[in-house]
């Protein structure tokens, strides 16, 4: 999602032009007109959470370095290097590569669709679901596991953008804004407004009515 977004990664000038030539490709140059600084984009939430984020605000959450994580994504940017620190917090850290046998691998390797729908599988039958940005398999996410009953926590991407700018900022602060920001952020049931996608918020027509 990186690529997907004007946002600065702090990989310096060769993280600059490898991104703006996949954005152009991509995008056609549209990501790259964006009127507002990198600063601004991370103020409004409009910046996908690296790896080390994503960390440090589970932490803050109260997961342990126990707890089990798989991680959702056909390629991470910027390769191990990354998730080096997410996986450092969380050592019992999974994709699908070491999930499956060699065998079970083979049989998808280098089928894109086959590998999403791995990811998926898993992401809609995990404990809990966090995204590090929106995006269709989040947006899906979102209504598959609402109508599951399942708990899917939202990032405040504006809050955490904001709280991984200011520098002066100390755990016991950053913990707790985190806490605060994400309280009503938990797998709530949110009621689909006007002209939202039924798939991603499936209340109220996808639920059978009681009756008296």
């Amino acid at each position: 999602m990186a690529a997907h977004s004007a946002c600065d990664y702090g990989g310096g000038r060769a993280e600059k032009l490898a991104l703006a030539k996949y954005r152009q490709v991509i995008w056609q140059g549209r990501v790259m007109k964006t009127q507002f600084t990198n600063e601004e984009l991370r103020n409004q939430g409009r910046c996908p959470l690296t790896p080390e984020e994503i960390g440090f605000m589970l932490l803050a959450l109260g997961f342990s370095n126990n707890t089990r994580l798989y991680l959702a994504s056909h390629k991470v940017y910027g390769g191990e290097a990354r998730i080096a620190a997410l996986r450092k917090m969380f050592p019992r850290m999974e994709d699908k590569r070491s999930l499956a046998s060699s065998e079970e691998r083979g049989k998808v390797e280098g089928k894109a669709s086959l590998l999403a729908a791995v990811d998926y599988h898993v992401s809609v039958e995990s404990d809990i679901f966090i995204s590090a940005s929106p995006g269709n398999m989040h947006n899906a996410m979102l209504g598959q596991r609402a109508y599951n009953n399942r708990k899917t926590i939202r990032p405040n991407m504006g809050l955490l953008g904001q709280l991984f700018l200011n520098k002066t900022t100390d755990w016991t602060q950053f913990q707790s804004a985190v806490v605060a920001g994400h309280k009503n952020r938990q797998g709530q049931f949110r009621v689909r407004k006007e002209k939202q996608s039924i798939y991603t918020y499936p209340i109220p027509d996808c639920m059978c009515q009681a009756r008296n």
